[in-house]
């Protein structure tokens, strides 16, 4: 309504002859600038950097036809999108909207950006790099500075992109720059100089090229050309598929630790909430053991070993693990069970993810819980966090399958030990680890999820192939030696290891220290 901004217009040159909020004019003529005065050149900015998830549901409903309709950036459509899980970021958004408004043909655009628009498949949109009416934008550079961390105070993963509108992006991207602290560990000060900060790194020149050259919005490799090149012998879909561990929602009140024992078979224990996001009282009580299953949880996985630290309460059906038992079986036959998640009923009927996904269930059932967490082996790893491979394989505990944690712990399931270990052994390797850093973000949530035997390829194991049975026995020699800490026999093994794997993606010896030597460069 042009009233509107009439009576805006009037109240700011009030104020403005008062010599009162004068700032607020700036701001508004500014931010109106590009509507009065055209399309330019060059662009440089800082869009905002906030998850589609964190924006208001009246915001995220305004913003559909732009982020679906007009530049098409959602990875994911429908239940998954209006329920936050498509983890875009708004700076996308901005993004497009510059180069599609205010850029003029050839024009070029620099933004500080989030490095995930460029490694996850939250990203895929932004990748298709093609704007309204099939106008191309090319991307020309990129200076990766996730390492640096540079902003005081935020642990973003900071990258500064380049576009060239009216050009399409080809592949590989030749300009991709990777900036490496020379002093791993220091940091550098937040108000070093420029030239302060060019003698404490190296800038290492990379390329850039899809995982998948088949689908061009699939998020990148970045690496030196000749590792990359090598790399994509182990690209591929895997015969194996990787599952999340389980999802509470509400991990102070189903993690737990075993205080004591009791005679009568029940077993005393105290919720761990230290450190739970769901805040609950701690309390200590006694339950029945059946529904009770060891937990790996933070830092339980490491190479090669894993233990479980705690204990959860996995209230489902044995044989239907999909859904939680029913309120009158729990009462029946683990009433002390029952009690212990009715206390907690008010804080269980809340949780957000009960409320989208399992409203008709029970309130204390859980999430990502199926038939394959029950598997007696796993092969587990570090999912985030870190910035290499770190897979171990798990058995029983006390007779009871070993669950992991959501998106910490991603895991495979099997009935065979063997076929467990031939699988680890794959994943540890170097040419698999530097297939994984080479497209997803070291030390970040999007490390090494399960998606990423859709793009890395092991294939189905073989009992009657002698260099399966081979990888088999060394991981599993590796494990013994983990469990004693011999790090000189563990080095030995691991690389006999690599040798073995390279002949799995019929790498060459040549095309093995390629890949060996770029992952001594990403260190």
């Amino acid at each position: 309504d042009i009233s509107v901004v009439v009576e805006l217009y009037e109240k700011l040159l009030r104020l403005q002859r008062q010599g009162i909020n004068g700032i607020w004019a700036r701001i508004l003529k500014n931010a109106f600038a590009p509507l009065f005065a055209g399309k330019f050149d060059y662009i440089a900015g800082n869009p905002p950097w906030v998850n589609w998830e964190s924006l208001p549901e009246n915001y995220r409903s305004q913003m559909i036809p732009l982020y679906e309709g007009v530049y098409q950036l959602f990875p994911h459509v429908g239940f998954r999108r209006r329920h936050g899980s498509a983890k875009v970021d708004i700076s996308t958004l901005m993004t497009y909207v510059s180069a599609d408004k205010y850029l003029e043909k050839n024009g070029k655009l620099g933004f500080l950006i989030t490095q995930s628009v460029l490694k996850t498949d939250a990203g895929k949109g932004f990748r298709r790099f093609l704007l309204p009416n099939d106008i191309p934008i090319q991307a020309i550079h990129v200076d990766d500075m996730v390492e640096l961390n540079p902003f005081e105070g935020a642990s973003n993963r900071t990258s500064v992109v380049i576009l060239q509108k009216g050009r399409p992006t080809k592949y590989p991207m030749p300009s991709y720059l990777y900036w490496k602290k020379i002093a791993k560990g220091k940091s550098i000060a937040f108000d070093a100089s420029l030239e302060g900060v060019m003698n404490m790194t190296q800038r290492k020149q990379f390329v850039a090229e899809p995982v998948n050259e088949r689908d061009l919005t699939s998020p990148w490799i970045t690496g030196r050309p000749r590792a990359l090149k090598t790399v994509k012998k182990v690209m591929g879909q895997s015969d194996y598929k990787a599952h999340a561990g389980v999802c509470t929602w509400a991990n102070g009140v189903y993690w737990v630790d075993i205080v004591a024992r009791r005679p009568d078979g029940l077993v005393v224990v105290s919720n761990i909430t230290e450190g739970a996001k769901c805040k609950v009282e701690n309390v200590q009580a006694a339950i029945e053991s059946d529904l009770l299953y060891p937990l790996l949880r933070g830092r339980d996985v490491r190479r090669w070993k894993a233990e479980a630290s705690a204990w959860i309460v996995v209230p489902q059906y044995p044989n239907d693990p999909k859904h939680g038992c029913s309120e009158n079986l729990l009462r029946t036959y683990f009433p002390k069970t029952y009690l212990y998640l009715k206390r907690f009923e008010p804080v269980l009927s809340k949780r957000p993810g009960y409320l989208k996904y399992l409203g008709r269930e029970p309130f204390y059932a859980l999430y990502d819980i199926k038939a394959y967490s029950f598997a007696p082996y796993k092969v587990v790893w570090q999912g985030f966090g870190v910035s290499n491979m770190a897979v171990a394989v798990v058995s029983t505990f006390n007779g009871k399958p070993i669950m992991s944690n959501q998106a910490m712990h991603p895991f495979i399931s099997l009935n065979d030990l063997t076929e467990a270990h031939f699988i680890c052994a794959c994943m540890n390797s170097a040419p698999f680890n530097f297939g994984v850093q080479s497209h997803t973000q070291k030390g970040g949530k999007s490390f090494a999820q399960c998606n990423i035997l859709e793009y890395l390829r092991i294939p189905k194991f073989d009992p009657k192939n002698k260099l399966h049975l081979h990888l088999a026995e060394l991981s599993q020699s590796a494990h013994d030696a983990a469990q004693t800490d011999d790090q000189g026999k563990l080095r030995s093994i691991e690389t006999e290891i690599d040798e073995l794997a390279a002949e799995i993606w019929a790498l060459t010896s040549q095309e093995l220290k390629d890949i060996q030597d770029s992952l001594r460069e990403l260190e």
